[in-house]
């Protein structure tokens, strides 16, 4: 989107109005999710270009916060479903075998066994995310492990997300996969 210099003018002169808008609307800085507040602060000033290059007089102000939350409000939303539709496409279940007890502890062991070595090489962020995932596994919410680990909900959901695909590269994880597939 290429501005006249009077649009540009009108932008810097209203570059405010993007922190208040986040001020006003986004409540919590560990609500926001995935988005860090320069992200959002990013996103808001794309709604300002927006404004200012659509703008067809009357109170700018008003008209430029409107898109401002409108722009911020959209990059939330498709957050939110990407990372809803990761989650889902993530999750797995084990079916019941014939011979399931002794099949089934004995995976456990060795699953917890490389989790735990796959814990020691990564970074504390997924270490988090590992740790989120082993309290989904036993049927916590994520509002249950968010208040266990101190996170928000949209945070745990992210940080299990990342740990599955740190995960998915790891040997160990690879190994247990190949040995157990039938």
């Amino acid at each position: 989107m290429t501005l006249t210099e009077k649009q540009q003018k009108l932008v810097e002169e209203n570059m405010g109005l993007v922190g208040k808008v986040i001020k006003d609307k986004v409540h919590g800085t560990n609500q926001i999710g995935i988005y860090s507040y320069d992200d959002l602060f990013q996103i808001g000033c794309l709604g300002l270009c927006k404004a200012a290059a659509t703008d067809k007089g009357g109170c700018f102000s008003t008209y430029a916060y409107r898109l401002i939350w409108n722009s911020i409000c959209d990059a939330l939303i498709y957050a939110t479903r990407r990372q809803d539709t990761e989650i889902l496409t993530d999750d797995c279940t084990l079916h019941e075998a014939s011979d399931s007890d002794e099949f089934f502890s004995e995976l456990k062991f060795d699953l917890d066994t490389a989790l735990k070595h796959a814990k020691k090489n990564a970074s504390p962020s997924i270490q988090k995310g590992i740790a989120a995932l082993m309290l989904l596994s036993q049927d916590y919410s994520s509002i249950e492990v968010g208040e266990k680990l101190h996170m928000s909900p949209n945070t745990v959901r992210a940080m299990a997300s990342k740990a599955r695909k740190y995960l998915r590269s790891c040997p160990e994880i690879s190994l247990l996969k190949e040995g157990y597939a039938t």
